[in-house]
């Protein structure tokens, strides 16, 4: 049976899901076929319900909540860290309001929670990869960097407007900021879901047991880190709470998307957690 899977063609998504790729366990009688996307376009996707399994921003969970259901496994959460805001000159966050600002996408979890944290500001979208190019040139006054441009950025002679992670955490007294999710489609059955979902949470646990090989494989989808900083980039995104997200998780979710709720950002939505 075939099951198509969406993800990005970052190092912690492809980390993740090495096991499932490289057929390291087994998944009889599920065929598993990689469609690999920027998270906005996945986002997109998941409107239309093409794919069975999806990664998926927090964000746009409430567009699909009647399709799809969210996985407990496969979860990426910023503990204390997560998507910044840059400038190519020294900023304060007040100072912000009313400037163009790159962002990844309207959908993403990391537009919400900037949303959330600063004033008024004119967004920019700008593919993800991008953005530190956009400031650069001063196109933009700053950009909302996602991926390895958070390692990378002060290489790049830019400063540090905001680190959302940590805004969130002492917002939140201590809850990890909540930015992407695994979906699955409703319509295939419980039987199948239940499948599907315990393979993916193998093939997270397969990564984490063997790290090394897994790293190789995922150095394919660093975009220019060394091994040293695409394996710090993955430990922040794959760990205990993308093994399963429980409690902790679930509430982070919830925390989140109430608040852009209660702003009138995002609709509601049923989470139902599998």
């Amino acid at each position: 049976m075939p099951v198509t899977i969406g993800h990005s063609p970052d190092a912690d998504d492809a980390f993740m899901f090495y096991a499932l790729t490289s057929g390291r366990i087994k998944t009889a009688p599920y065929v598993f076929e990689h469609v690999l996307q920027d998270i906005e376009t996945l986002n997109r996707k998941a409107l239309e319900g093409r794919l069975v399994l999806t990664a998926i921003s927090v964000a746009a969970y409430p567009d699909v909540s009647d399709r799809y259901a969210i996985l407990r496994s496969g979860g990426s959460f910023g503990d204390g860290y997560g998507p910044v805001v840059v400038s190519r000159a020294a900023m304060s966050l007040p100072e912000l309001r009313g400037k163009k600002v790159a962002v990844p996408g309207l959908k993403t979890s990391a537009y919400l929670a900037l949303r959330l944290c600063a004033p008024e500001f004119q967004a920019v979208e700008v593919p993800f990869d991008r953005i530190i190019d956009s400031v650069q040139a001063g196109d933009c006054d700053a950009g909302l960097v996602i991926h390895e441009g958070q390692l990378t950025y002060a290489s790049a002679g830019l400063h540090l407007v905001v680190d959302l992670g940590k805004w969130w955490k002492k917002r939140t007294a201590g809850l990890p900021l909540p930015l992407g999710i695994n979906a699955i489609r409703r319509d295939i059955g419980a039987e199948t879901i239940q499948a599907v979902s315990r393979l993916f949470s193998e093939s997270v646990s397969y990564a984490l047991a063997h790290r090394s090989e897994a790293l190789s494989y995922a150095m394919k989808f660093s975009r220019g880190l060394d091994r040293a900083n695409a394996d710090k980039f993955v430990s922040w995104y794959v760990n205990d709470l993308t093994i399963g997200m429980g409690p902790r998780g679930e509430s982070a979710i919830r925390r989140f998307l109430e608040e852009g709720q209660t702003r009138g950002w995002c609709k509601p939505a049923v989470l139902d957690f599998i």
